[in-house]
């Protein structure tokens, strides 16, 4: 697992041995989702809408940070 960011209640995550569409992680106490990098839809989960906000803005200015590092652990 590969911590790409980190906020004060949240972070995004890729995890190594994965499965399915290239996706991270956001997970904080008491939520964890799954978002594709691609489209950055929500796959599963559940994450508070401002986390999820939150998380979607970085990652569309991360994506090729965010498929580059699930390539290097899940290809």
């Amino acid at each position: 697992m590969v911590t790409l960011y980190r906020e004060a209640a949240w972070r995004i995550a890729v995890y190594g041995r994965d499965h399915g569409t290239p996706h991270f992680h956001i997970e904080g106490p008491g939520f964890r989702a799954s978002v594709s990098i691609e489209a950055l839809e929500l796959i599963v989960g559940a994450v508070p809408a401002a986390i999820l906000r939150a998380a979607r803005n970085w990652a569309r200015r991360h994506q090729s940070e965010l498929m580059a590092t699930w390539r290097e652990l899940n290809g």
